[in-house]
This record gives structure tokens, C-alpha cells and sequence, in this order.
């Protein structure tokens, strides 16, 4: 990003909440359940799946991570009640990672086996690096434990194909993402290219040691590239799906339908939408230059 578009970024997160919402609603599906639920049913009948996220992360104290482990099941039970082609994904800082790994374990333990108990699947979903490795612990002896469970893991990080080829030999179930938060230089690549072969890379270590994956890109490159990889393999589409965000490049998610290949939204919901909101802003600071220019009056 160069420096108008961080400027104008920066610009954007001093704005009132208000305003950045008129904007970044594009990127959730509402405040509400309800919301997320006229979504994901409008996405199933175009034969999209989804995953629903809860938006959260980084709470203050346990007691903020119990309302959110409630909210979870909530969900979980409404994707049940509407008969609703969708899974959860969830950040584990929401359920209280970073102030005691132990419990948060347990909460994600409670709402895996809740999710057992009606039949569907939780993506453990990966933040920045401080956190990673802790992460990818939780995760280790939740997969001990429980089969319908998966997780992310983020291209941009040198780290994670060595992590790839260590969570392969318990058949890990993936979202492969190449990773929003800003990282340093030493321990993510920088250059656009180089995410790209990593992603590439990963990808193809998972396909050859039988991993299921979601591909998650936007990225006409990387589309290309994972099709490319599939036909090479003659992979199974029972084995992989595409995955994209709500409200991204809806033109290249109907192509990838339309070419026969299964696709999954992530469809983010709730009251704490904002972090997730100004980090789709700094993915896309095109939409953050609409909001400065509606903001100083120079769309009219």
C-alpha cells in the first residue's frame, strides 16, 4: 500500500463509527443473527455454502468470552433450526486465548461438541502472529478430541508451510488464506509474488498429503493457479471448496461456481464489527478513498 492509501486509511479510523459503517457494511451481513440468516438462506439458494461468523476478538475479561462461547451456540442452533448450508468460524482471542489458553480450550471444546451434537463443523480461525503458535496448540488438542474441527492458516507467514507439513499427519481440515494483519518483515513475506508461491506451494503440499482445504482467495492469480494444481492432481471437488469473503468480488465467486467447483461465503455478523471492518479497509484502500471523498464532499 503506498502512502496515500495509508494516509487515507488512517483518515478512514478517526472518522465517527457511523460513517464507517455507511461504507463497510458492504463487508458483514448486518448486526444481527436475523441478518446473517437472510444472507446465508440468500447465498444457499444460489447453491452457495457459508460460514457465519460472529464478529469478536481480543475481549477484556472471561466474562465477555462466556457471552460470546453463548453466542456461538446460538448460532449454531439457528444454522440447525433453518436448515441452513452453512458452518461457524470463530477467533479464538473472542473466547479469551490470550488471557488463558486453558479456557479457552474449554469453551471451544463446549461448542465443537454442541456442534457434533448437530452435525456440523468449526473453523478455528487464525489472527496475527502473536498468536499463532498458541493457536495452533489450542487447535492440536481440540483435533485430538473432536473430527469437526479445522483451521486457518495464512500464506503470508514464512512459518506455515513447516507448520502445513506437521498439521497434515493428523489430516488437519484447512482455510488457506494469505493473511491480512501487518506483520513484520522477518517472520512474513512481503512481497505480493512471493505469498503468492508460498500460497501455491502450501496448497500443494496439503493436496498431495490429502488434506481437505479451503481455498480462500480473491485473487484471479491464485484462482488460476489452485485450478491448475486440481486438474494436475485430478482432486475429488469432494476434497476442496473455494472460499471468499461476503460482499468481495461477487463476478469471480459465480465464475468458480459456474465452473463446477464448490464455493463457501464468510458471512461476519454483529455489533463488533468495526476492527474487522478497518482491516477490509486496509486489504482494500480504494473503498476507505470513496469514504474520504463522500466524507470532504468531493462525490457530489
Amino acid at each position: 500500500m503506498n502512502i496515500l492509501n495509508k494516509s487515507i486509511v488512517s483518515f478512514v479510523k478517526v472518522l465517527p463509527k457511523s460513517v464507517v459503517y455507511l461504507f463497510a457494511k458492504k463487508y458483514i451481513a448486518g448486526l444481527t443473527l436475523q441478518d446473517a440468516v437472510n444472507a446465508v438462506k440468500d447465498l444457499n439458494a444460489k447453491g452457495i455454502m457459508a460460514t457465519m461468523d460472529v464478529l469478536g476478538e481480543s475481549i477484556q475479561n472471561k466474562n465477555e468470552a462466556l457471552i460470546a462461547k453463548e453466542e456461538c451456540i446460538e448460532t449454531l442452533q439457528t444454522i440447525y433450526d433453518n436448515k441452513l448450508d452453512a458452518n461457524l468460524s470463530i477467533k479464538p482471542t473472542q473466547l479469551g486465548l490470550a488471557l488463558d489458553p486453558d479456557f479457552c480450550y474449554n469453551l471451544l471444546d463446549e461448542i465443537i461438541t454442541k456442534a457434533k451434537e448437530l452435525d456440523n463443523f468449526v473453523r478455528i480461525d487464525m489472527e496475527d502472529s502473536s498468536v499463532t503458535q498458541v493457536t495452533i496448540d489450542v487447535f492440536n488438542r481440540l483435533r485430538e478430541k473432536h473430527g469437526n474441527t479445522g483451521i486457518v492458516v495464512q500464506a503470508y507467514l514464512k512459518r506455515t508451510l513447516d507448520d502445513v507439513i506437521k498439521l497434515n499427519k493428523n489430516g488437519t481440515s484447512y482455510r488457506l488464506c494469505k493473511g491480512i494483519y501487518v506483520e513484520p518483515a522477518e517472520i512474513a513475506y512481503k512481497d505480493r509474488r512471493e505469498v503468492q508461491d508460498n500460497f501455491l506451494a502450501i496448497l500443494k503440499q496439503m493436496i498431495e498429503d490429502g488434506n481437505y482445504v479451503g481455498i480462500a482467495t480473491h485473487d484471479d492469480y491464485l484462482v488460476d493457479g489452485s485450478y491448475k494444481l486440481l486438474k494436475d492432481y485430478n482432486l475429488d471437488k469432494n476434497k476442496y471448496e473455494f472460499q471468499m469473503l461476503y460482499g468481495v468480488k461477487e463476478n469471480l465467486r459465480d465464475k468458480i461456481k459456474n465452473d463446477g467447483h464448490r464455493i463457501r461465503v464468510y458471512v461476519p455478523y454483529g455489533e463488533h464489527w468495526y476492527a474487522y471492518s478497518v482491516r477490509r479497509l486496509q486489504e482494500n484502500p480504494q473503498l476507505a478513498f470513496y469514504i474520504a471523498k463522500s466524507v470532504i464532499g468531493l462525490d457530489k
